[in-house]
Protein backbone atom coordinates (compact mmCIF):
# COMPACT_ATOMS: atom_id res chain seq x y z
CA UNK A 1 0.00 0.00 0.00
CA UNK A 2 1.36 3.74 -0.66
CA UNK A 3 0.70 6.08 1.39
CA UNK A 4 0.55 9.82 -0.66
CA UNK A 5 1.99 12.80 1.52
CA UNK A 6 1.28 16.20 0.42
CA UNK A 7 3.29 18.39 -1.54
CA UNK A 8 2.78 21.67 -2.56
CA UNK A 9 3.74 23.08 -5.80
CA UNK A 10 6.46 25.59 -6.17
CA UNK A 11 7.64 25.85 -9.80
CA UNK A 12 6.06 24.55 -13.21
CA UNK A 13 7.66 24.22 -16.39
CA UNK A 14 5.73 24.16 -19.20
CA UNK A 15 5.83 21.96 -22.56
CA UNK A 16 4.78 18.58 -24.06
CA UNK A 17 5.10 16.90 -20.49
CA UNK A 18 4.62 19.80 -18.23
CA UNK A 19 6.40 19.50 -15.17
CA UNK A 20 6.14 20.65 -11.58
CA UNK A 21 8.99 21.61 -8.81
CA UNK A 22 6.74 20.12 -5.72
CA UNK A 23 7.99 20.47 -1.80
CA UNK A 24 7.81 17.29 -0.74
CA UNK A 25 7.89 18.24 3.28
CA UNK A 26 11.22 20.21 3.19
CA UNK A 27 12.49 18.25 0.05
CA UNK A 28 12.23 19.63 -3.25
CA UNK A 29 11.14 16.70 -6.11
CA UNK A 30 9.68 16.70 -9.89
CA UNK A 31 6.68 15.33 -10.55
CA UNK A 32 4.72 14.89 -13.79
CA UNK A 33 1.79 16.80 -14.52
CA UNK A 34 0.30 14.98 -17.59
CA UNK A 35 -3.07 13.78 -15.22
CA UNK A 36 -3.37 17.24 -14.10
CA UNK A 37 -1.84 19.88 -16.27
CA UNK A 38 -4.08 22.57 -15.04
CA UNK A 39 -2.73 22.10 -11.72
CA UNK A 40 -0.92 25.56 -10.46
CA UNK A 41 2.01 26.79 -8.37
CA UNK A 42 0.85 27.09 -4.64
CA UNK A 43 -1.52 23.97 -4.80
CA UNK A 44 -1.43 20.99 -3.09
CA UNK A 45 -0.97 17.64 -4.94
CA UNK A 46 -0.55 14.19 -3.61
CA UNK A 47 2.95 12.51 -6.15
CA UNK A 48 3.00 8.55 -6.61
CA UNK A 49 5.81 7.07 -9.07
CA UNK A 50 6.75 10.80 -10.52
CA UNK A 51 3.13 12.03 -11.44
CA UNK A 52 0.77 14.44 -9.50
CA UNK A 53 -2.27 11.94 -8.74
CA UNK A 54 -4.59 14.37 -7.50
CA UNK A 55 -5.23 17.90 -6.19
CA UNK A 56 -6.45 18.95 -2.45
CA UNK A 57 -7.37 22.05 -1.10
CA UNK A 58 -5.27 23.73 1.38
CA UNK A 59 -7.52 22.59 4.47
CA UNK A 60 -7.24 18.45 3.93
CA UNK A 61 -3.40 19.15 2.64
CA UNK A 62 -2.63 20.73 6.21
CA UNK A 63 -4.58 18.10 8.35
CA UNK A 64 -2.92 15.25 6.36
CA UNK A 65 0.20 16.89 6.70
CA UNK A 66 -0.45 17.34 10.92
CA UNK A 67 -2.04 13.61 10.94
CA UNK A 68 1.02 12.29 9.31
CA UNK A 69 4.08 14.38 11.75
CA UNK A 70 1.65 13.35 15.24
CA UNK A 71 2.98 9.90 13.73
CA UNK A 72 6.16 10.88 13.34
CA UNK A 73 5.85 10.55 9.67
CA UNK A 74 7.17 13.25 8.77
CA UNK A 75 8.59 16.55 10.43
CA UNK A 76 6.33 19.53 11.57
CA UNK A 77 5.65 21.79 9.31
CA UNK A 78 8.98 24.52 8.92
CA UNK A 79 8.03 28.22 9.16
CA UNK A 80 10.14 30.38 6.33
CA UNK A 81 10.82 29.53 2.25
CA UNK A 82 11.74 26.57 0.95
CA UNK A 83 15.17 26.37 -0.45
CA UNK A 84 17.58 23.43 -1.59
CA UNK A 85 17.44 20.09 0.52
CA UNK A 86 21.20 20.13 1.80
CA UNK A 87 22.57 16.72 2.12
Amino acid sequence: MCVGIPAKITAITAGLLPMAQVDLNGELIEARLAYFPDAQVGDYVLVQNGFVMDVLDEQSAAESLAAFASLGVVAPPQAGPVGPNPR
